[in-house]
Parts: structure tokens; sequence; C-alpha cells
């Protein structure tokens, strides 16, 4: 019998174009189709027929919505609605996110199943569902087998190529009423915090990031972050120096990064930064040390003054483009 495995979606709400699903819930969707029957889970509001037909082209063949409103913004509420929806999957996979986690703690208490989070895929294997990670500041690549009969995953963005279906799923609607534990606390209000326009740091395909070498001016790494359509990341140092805002920074106190494509840019390469983008699938970096700690985990690196490296960079990528 094939096994139901329910992804979680990721939305926007606030998007005004597009279906306003995060590219990563895609990437769950074309991985869910390889382990077995995908059926995705919507929280929130009702979703709009685009998104549902977004859903269909990857593979969706139900989408499970929990209209409960902000009330999804809570872990503990959010981890009850998903329980109700997905008791019948064998294999529930979201995307990793702060908030994700703590849902995925909550619903394992409350299913009994194993947990994986930071995973970079899962497949089903003599019937236990095994995760793949890179763990230690990626310096190991490990499996995980959960032994229960159920198992919740949280995937990181960018571990799998999102491919729509060959044959589009039918993507039913179905209504799921979810019994809603009480809570000692209550939303008051909620203000969304604005965001600079382009993919999210976390979800991006390639990011380029600066550090002390910039020395505050992040002019050349903006410009070659908009050639590359790339996100732009930080050191610690620049974001403790007040160059960059504190939600740039990448590294295991900041935010995560798993791209095809990482540039750094006069960044030395401590541990903390290390830990946030060595599981990166091709670095890139400049510096004008030749011992930066950087270059022993780069794949191409370049010794030289950023203020020289990246206009010939930017100045080749646009030259390209036009060829």
């Amino acid at each position: 019998m094939t096994a139901t495995v329910a992804v979680l979606v990721e939305h926007r709400d606030s998007e005004s174009a597009g279906s306003g699903i995060a590219q990563p819930s895609f990437e769950a969707l074309t991985l869910a189709r390889t382990i077995g029957r995908p059926i995705a889970v919507w929280m929130g509001e009702q979703p709009p027929a685009d998104a549902v037909a977004a859903l269909g082209a990857y593979g969706a063949e139900e989408v499970r919505v929990l209209a409960i409103g902000e009330r999804a913004r809570h872990p503990k509420t959010a981890a009850a609605a998903l329980a109700a929806a997905t008791g019948d999957a064998a294999l529930v996979l979201m995307v990793s996110t702060f908030v994700n986690k703590e849902i995925a703690t909550h619903l394992a208490l409350a299913t009994g199943a194993g947990v994986v989070v930071d995973a970079a895929g899962a497949e089903m294997v003599d019937g236990r569902v095994e995760a793949l990670q890179t763990v230690f500041a990626a310096t190991w690549n490990v499996r995980t087998r959960v032994n229960a009969d159920r198992a919740i995953v949280a995937l990181r963005p960018n571990t799998t190529k999102a491919e729509p279906a060959a044959t589009a799923g039918a993507a039913e609607l179905v209504g799921v009423l979810a019994a809603l534990p009480k809570m000692r606390e209550t939303l008051a209000s909620v203000t969304p915090v604005a965001r600079e326009e382009g993919v999210p740091l976390s979800e991006a395909a390639v990011v380029v990031s600066g550090g002390r070498g910039t020395s505050g001016d992040y002019t050349l790494v903006r410009e070659l972050a908009d050639v590359l359509g790339a996100a732009v990341g930080a050191s610690r140092d620049a974001t403790d120096e007040g160059w960059i805002s504190h939600e740039h920074m990448v590294g295991q106190t900041g935010v995560t990064v798993t791209p095809a494509l990482y540039v750094a840019c006069g960044i030395s390469g401590a541990v903390h930064h290390r830990g946030g983008m060595q599981a990166s699938g091709t670095i890139v970096a400049v510096n004008i040390d030749p011992d930066a700690p950087i270059f022993e985990i780069a794949d191409f690196g370049v010794v030289g003054d950023l203020g020289d490296v990246l206009p010939q960079a930017i100045a080749a990528l646009k030259a390209a483009r036009l060829a």
C-alpha cells in the first residue's frame, strides 16, 4: 500500500503576485512524490485558486485546509490542527524554519512520531523513513532512521530540486475540522515586519555575503547579488558593527543557508559563520588574506581586494548576459 506523505505548505498571504507559496514547499512536494502519495496541508485562511492549482501542478492529490485563521501562528495550536489533518500520513514534511521546528516537536509529542530537523532529504527504507542530514557545521553526513510508525521531517531549503509532476495531481480541496487546545495565551495583535524585496535569505538559491572586508560599504555586494538574482547575507562582524541589519547574518546563531551558490566577500570564515553556510552547493570566496580559513572550504577562491575583484566579476557577468 502506498504511504501517504503530507506536506505542510509555507505560504505568505501578504504577497500580491503569484500563488504566495514559498519555493521550499514545492521542493517538499517534489520529494514527497518519490516516497508515496503526496497531499498538501494549508493552514490559516482558505487558499486562493492559483495556490491550489500550483500545488496540484507539483503532484498534490489533496489540499487539506485548516481554516483556523490567526490561531495558526501559535505552534501548539498549529500542531494540534496538523495532527487532525495528517492522521493517515506515514510522513509529514515541512520547511525547516524556527517556527516549524517547534510545531514538529508539539506534533511528535501528540502523535508519538519521530522527528528529524534540518534534513537534506528523506526516503522510505524497509518500511521506515530515513532522513539525510549534514551535522556539526556540515562536517559529517549522517543518515537517521525513524523507528516509530510515523515520521516528521523538516527539510532545509534548496536540498531538493523543485520539479512539477509529469501528471498534475487532482488537488481536491478537503476541509478539516480540528479540536484546538485551550491556550493560556491569546494573540493580541499582529504587526507585519517590513521585508526587503526578493527571495528570503533562508530560501535563496544564490547568496552573496559581505564581511569585515567590505569596511561597511555593501554597494558592490548588493550589485553582485542583483546581477546573480541573489539574496544578501553578512558575517556577524558586519552586523555587530551596524553595517547591515542582523536579519542578514549567516551563522550558527543567525540564518543557516544551503544555497546552490554561496559567494563570501571579505569574510575570513570563522567557525560561527562556516556553521551557517558550509552545506552550500558551491562556495566561492574573495579575500585579501591568502590564509583566511574560508579558503579551506571554498570550491573556488580569489585572493584579492574585493574592491578590485567584484567590479570585474560584475562586468563579466553583465557581458555574459548580453552575449
